[in-house]
C-alpha cells in the first residue's frame, strides 16, 4: 500500500482477460512469442524504465487462470505486484481493483494492456514527458491508423485540443473518415481517474464498467488532456487471436533483428530467428538462422551460435561457439566450443578454452577449463577437472534407482573409450582408464585402472558350429 502524499508513477498492466477467440484455457497473456508469454514483452520494456527511475511500482490486474499467470510472475517477474480481478466487469472495473493498493497516492498511473507485446518503453516515455510539461491530469496515446474501422475516434476542435472520442459504432460518415484513433494507453493522475471510475456505470450489452467511459468523462469534464500521437499502428495492436499471435511473432523478429543488427550483432536471417525480450547479445557476435535464445540467456561479445540451436536462460562467454546444439539453464566458458548435437542441461557449468562434441549430454556437471568430451557421451551428476579427456561412449552411472551419486574426475585425468564410471567413484589427477572398462573404485591420482571381462580366443569355432548345424539339419530331414 502506497503510504500518503507519495509521488511517483505506477503502471497498471491489464492481465485479467480469458481472451475468448484464442479458444484456449491457457490465460491470453501468457501464449508465448520467441519463447515467452506476451505479459514478459511489456514487463522488460518497463522493467528498463523501472531501472530509469521513471516508475515507482508496477500492479499486475489478473483474472482469467490468475494463479498460472502470478506463478509466471513470481518465477520470471518477483518485483511485479498483483491483484486479481474476479469476477471480470469490464476495464473499468479491472483498474478499480487496484484501488486499495493505492489508497492514499496522489500521483500518475500509467494504464497499458498486456497482449500487445510490440508495445515499446520509449512510447511511454514520451507519454511521461508531455504529461509533465503540459501538467496534465490525463494523457493518452492515439495513433494514425490505415484502417481504423471498429475503433475508436478522437475528435478535435479547430485548435487542435481533443474535443472527444467517439467510438466507431456511434460515429456518423464524417467522423469515419477520421484516422487518428483512441490505442488504449493511458497516463491519469490518480485521484482524478478513480473520481471519473466511480460515475461510470455497466449501461452496456456486455453489462460491464468500461474504462473509456471515464476516460471520456475526463475528456469532456474540462481536466487538462494530452496527447501522444504515433504512427506505428502495428506495435499498438492487441493480441486476440492465434492468427494475430502468429503475425505479431512474425513482426517481432523482424524488429528484434533490426535491434541487434544496429549494436553490432549479426543476425543472418531475423525472419527464422527467435531472440525473446530478456536477451542481451555483445558485439561482433553471429547468430545463425534458424536459432531460438529465449528466456533470460546472455550471450558474449565475438561468439557464434549456429543454425537449430536452442538456448534457454544459458550464459555463453566471450568467443564461443555453440553449433547446432541444446543448451538450458546451463553456462559455457570463453572461447569454448559445443556441439553440433550436443545438449546441456540442469546447470551445466563449463569452463574456459573447453570442447563439448557431437552427442554429448552434460547434466548438473562442472566440466574444467580445457577439458574435453569429443563425442558420443552422457555426464550426469559430475565434476570434471582442467584438462581432463572425456573418451568417446563414456556413460556416468549416476542413478542407482533410487539416488544420485556423484562422479568426480581429477585435473588431467584420462578417460578411455567406452568406459563406464559407477557412482560413487572418483578418478585421481593425471589417472587413466583403458578402453572398455567399468570402474567401479576409486582410481588413486597417476594410477592406471583396467576393468574388463578377460579375453577368450577359441581356435575354429566357427567351423565346428558350422558343422554342428549342418548335422542338426540332415537329422531333422
Amino acid at each position: 500500500m502506497v503510504e500518503s502524499g507519495v509521488k511517483g508513477i505506477v503502471a497498471l498492466v491489464m492481465a485479467a482477460g480469458k481472451g475468448t477467440r484464442m479458444a484456449s484455457d491457457r490465460p491470453k497473456v501468457l501464449h508465448e512469442i520467441a519463447g515467452e508469454p506476451m505479459l514478459g514483452f511489456l514487463l522488460a520494456e518497463l522493467e528498463a524504465l523501472r531501472a530509469k527511475g521513471l516508475l515507482s511500482r508496477v500492479v499486475a490486474i489478473v483474472g482469467h487462470g490468475a494463479e498460472e499467470v502470478r506463478a509466471y510472475l513470481a518465477e520470471v517477474w518477483p518485483w511485479v505486484e498483483s491483484v486479481v480481478q474476479e469476477p471480470q466487469l469490464g476495464t473499468g472495473h479491472a483498474v478499480m481493483q487496484a484501488a486499495p493498493e493505492l489508497e492514499g497516492f496522489e500521483g500518475s498511473v500509467a494504464i497499458l494492456n498486456g497482449d500487445v507485446p510490440l508495445f515499446e518503453g520509449a512510447t511511454l516515455e514520451a507519454l511521461l514527458a508531455e504529461h509533465e510539461e503540459r501538467q496534465a491530469r490525463l494523457t493518452f496515446l492515439t495513433c494514425e491508423h490505415p484502417r481504423p474501422d471498429g475503433l475508436g475516434r478522437i475528435l478535435r476542435d479547430p485548435a487542435g485540443r481533443v474535443a472527444g472520442i467517439v467510438e466507431h459504432r456511434d460515429a456518423d460518415a464524417r467522423q469515419r473518415e477520421i484516422k487518428e484513433i483512441n490505442v488504449g494507453v493511458y497516463l491519469a493522475h490518480w485521484p482524478t481517474l478513480r473520481a471519473a471510475l466511480q460515475t461510470i456505470t455497466p449501461a452496456n450489452d456486455q453489462g460491464e464498467y468500461y474504462l473509456t467511459d471515464a476516460i471520456a468523462g475526463l475528456v469532456g469534464g474540462g481536466h487538462a488532456v494530452a496527447t501522444v500521437r504515433t504512427d506505428d499502428h502495428v506495435a499498438l495492436g492487441g493480441i486476440n487471436t492465434r492468427a494475430e499471435l502468429v503475425s505479431a511473432g512474425a513482426e517481432w523478429r523482424r524488429r528484434r533483428g533490426a535491434y541487434f543488427l544496429a549494436r553490432q550483432v549479426t543476425v543472418e536471417d531475423p525472419a527464422t530467428t527467435f531472440i525473446g525480450p530478456r536477451v542481451a547479445i555483445g558485439a561482433d557476435t553471429v547468430i545463425e538462422p534458424f536459432t531460438q535464445i529465449h528466456g533470460g540467456s546472455r550471450i558474449g561479445a565475438g561468439c557464434v551460435i549456429g543454425s537449430h540451436s536452442r538456448l534457454v536462460d544459458a550464459v555463453v562467454g566471450n568467443g564461443a561457439t555453440v553449433r547446432s546444439s541444446d543448451v538450458v539453464d546451463s553456462e559455457i566458458g570463453e572461447r569454448t566450443t559445443v556441439g553440433p548435437f550436443a545438449r546441456l542441461r540442469d546447470h551445466a557449468l563449463v569452463g574456459s578454452d573447453a570442447r563439448i562434441g557431437n552427442f554429448v549430454e552434460l547434466k548438473k556437471v562442472a566440466f574444467g577449463d580445457g577439458a574435453k568430451a569429443a563425442h558420443l557421451t552422457y555426464l550426469g551428476d559430475a565434476e570434471v577437472g582442467d584438462r581432463a579427456n572425456i573418451g568417446c561412449g563414456t556413460v556416468t552411472c549416476n542413478y542407482d534407482g533410487e539416488r544420485k551419486h556423484r562422479t568426480r574426475i581429477g585435473p588431467g585425468a584420462f578417460i578411455g573409450t567406452n568406459n563406464t564410471l559407477v557412482a560413487p567413484v572418483e578418478i585421481g589427477a593425471d589417472a587413466y582408464t583403458a578402453a572398455g572398462s567399468t570402474i567401479t573404485e576409486d582410481v588413486p591420482a597417476g594410477a592406471l585402472a583396467l576393468g574388463r571381462a578377460r579375453q577368450t580366443v577359441k581356435e575354429g569355432w566357427v567351423a565346428r558350429r558350422r558343422a554342428s548345424r549342418t548335422e542338426k539339419q540332415k537329422s531333422e530331414a
